[in-house]
């Protein structure tokens, strides 16, 4: 991928940043917290039914999350002890929330060396406004972007919106993710281009078929291996 980019464009959760291990160690928490009305698999694919339905309405983050915890632990528990379990699923909500931003490694060294290198960055991720702020100002990067977009999803038409607003091309405009299906699929399909950056776990929400890897496309293991691909 020897081109270069005027713009290189960055997710955040789980590209510059812990967070979907949080929402793993939650859900493990309300299960077991559930354990009295179904197997672990039960309450899980549960929740995950829940939160599908509610995406339209609540959109991604850990509010969301949180609600659609309340919601299956009142339909499977048929209310019972339900004050006391909405209780415990609120504290574990804020809990999330509250997480400590844990930068994954090299992260703060190679957004330095691409904006010495001319490189125009920017964030693209998508979430609940609050929780995303909250974890971009802990994380201390906000100085290294151009433009920080927080969008409720990730689909062509939200990328179309977001570079026509910045006055960016999409040949001009390089896309950095962890999530095949969110920060990947659809830049290449507007006819950007992308770099996927497996995190060791991932939201089954987010999987995705990987495409072949071609001029406009590439998978690394690492952040700071963007030193050698573009190189800087």
């Amino acid at each position: 991928m020897k081109k270069r980019y005027k713009v290189i464009g960055f997710d955040a959760d789980d590209t510059l940043w812990v967070n979907e291990p949080y929402f793993h160690e939650t859900e493990e928490k309300f299960v077991e917290l559930l354990s009295d009305f179904g197997s672990s698999e039960f309450i899980s694919k549960e929740l995950y039914k829940t939160e599908m339905s509610n995406l339209s309405d609540y959109g991604y983050g850990a509010k969301g999350f949180m609600l659609s915890m309340i919601e299956t632990a009142l339909r499977l528990s048929g209310e019972k002890d339900s004050r006391k379990i909405i209780n415990e699923i609120i504290i574990l909500g804020k809990g999330l929330i509250n997480k400590p931003v844990v930068l994954l490694d090299g992260v703060e060294s190679i957004l330095k060396k691409l904006i010495e290198f001319g490189y125009l960055l920017i964030i693209a991720t998508k979430g609940d406004l609050k929780d995303q702020e909250r974890k971009l100002s802990k994380s201390g990067l906000t100085e290294y972007f151009h433009h920080i977009e927080i969008m409720s999803d990730k689909r062509e038409i939200n990328y179309l919106n977001l570079l026509s607003n910045l006055d960016i091309t999409s040949a001009d405009f390089l896309m950095i993710g962890n999530s095949l299906r969110s920060d990947i699929l659809p830049v290449l399909k507007i006819g950007g281009s992308s770099i996927h950056i497996p995190f060791h776990t991932n939201w089954i929400h987010e999987k995705a078929e990987k495409p072949v890897e071609d001029d406009s496309f590439m998978e690394i293991t690492t952040l700071p291996e963007l030193e050698k691909i573009l190189c800087i």
